[in-house]
């Protein structure tokens, strides 16, 4: 035997005994790690709450939701078993509060998230503080973001969000950290909002028209919120991008939700300049068509970037819009599902 072979044979006994890497858990594995733990969801009672609650509960888990007002948050109530479900008073600006809705918790969701009022307080503040507390207790925490964020972003939003994950990285180190991009489904406050203006405007201004999005499935950022629980040791720390499987543009988008509501229309697209002026002047005003720190995060897509860790990372196959578009949208259509059956 020559020195060769030797050297062969020490390598692979090395390879022999190194530790095997962590694979991804399975659906199965996810559940079963879940099952029985306290996960307090902070915001449970908003949109992404609901998908969230209801894959904790499928899993086993028994959810605390937090919210400022419960009542807002008792519909989440059927879905789990007799004592699956818990509702606690508790608002993300009052950290004692806070600290109280967390107590005893296996693991923290913070989802809480604003486009207008204090977003420093909401999404700096209160996200740290929310970290804190599930670091006190020892319980694993995830962190809703968003693509975009950072502390050095001239859009308030952008900012707050990006000084937000330093601050919960710093109260909580193991954290996840999930940016979704625009979330879509049959309750959001996007989609329904232009496939309203669809329907009512034969001429229809597109603001941003160039900029891009990855719409993401409020199922899947609830899905991505199971993995990172169910496995905080492959997890924690990290921060994950979420993006559904088309890129589309503002225009694109909106032809798009036009043809799923069967409606022909023209699209203008908004120029740059008199888009800022529109925000700058009457973005102040309740029910303005944009405002202007929403006109700032227009300036950037919302996309997946190439070497971000995403859903794949997560075990997770993004849900098409069209998918889910195919039984919503259709309360859009002209005389609705009736109009469906009648064009067919």
């Amino acid at each position: 035997m020559d020195a060769a072979d030797i050297s062969t044979m020490t390598t692979e006994a090395k390879m022999a005994r190194a530790p095997k890497a962590n694979p991804a858990k399975t659906p199965t594995e996810r559940r079963d790690a879940l099952a029985g733990k306290l996960v307090t969801v902070i915001g449970g009672g908003g949109f992404v709450g609901k998908y969230v609650a209801q894959k904790l509960l499928s899993a086993g888990a028994r959810v605390r939701i937090a919210e400022r007002h419960p009542r807002k948050a008792f519909a989440i109530r059927p879905l789990g078993g007799l004592g699956q479900t818990q509702f606690v008073a508790a608002d993300i600006t009052n950290a004692a509060s806070i600290a109280r809705a967390v107590r005893g918790s296996d693991a923290v969701v913070n989802l809480v998230g604003v486009f207008a009022g204090d977003l420093q307080a909401i999404h700096v503040t209160g996200a740290r503080d929310a970290a804190a507390a599930a670091q006190a207790e020892g319980a694993s925490f995830v962190h809703i973001s968003a693509i975009g964020a950072d502390a050095e972003a001239e859009s308030r939003y952008a900012r707050t969000k990006g000084e937000g994950e330093t601050a919960v990285r710093a109260a909580h180190p193991t954290a996840t950290i999930l940016r979704p991009s625009i979330v879509f489904g049959p309750e959001d406050d996007f989609i329904n909002r232009f496939a309203g203006l669809i329907r009512m405007l034969p001429v229809v201004p597109v603001i941003g028209a160039k900029t891009k999005f990855q719409p993401v499935y409020a199922g899947d950022v609830a899905a991505a919120v199971l993995a990172a629980l169910a496995d905080p040791a492959r997890h924690g720390g990290k921060t994950f991008e979420l993006g559904g499987p088309e890129t589309l543009t503002m225009r694109a988008l909106n032809e798009k939700i036009a043809a799923a509501t069967g409606r022909k229309r023209e699209f203008v697209d908004v120029p740059g300049f008199a888009a800022k002026l529109l925000a700058r002047t009457t973005g102040w005003a309740p029910g303005a068509p944009i405002t202007y720190d929403q006109w700032l995060m227009l300036q950037h897509d919302s996309v997946v970037a190439p070497a971000a860790r995403g859903l794949a990372a997560l075990g997770i196959t993004p849900t098409p819009l069209d998918v889910v578009a195919r039984g919503w949208l259709v309360k859009y259509r002209r005389h609705g599902r009736f109009g469906v059956r009648a064009a067919s």
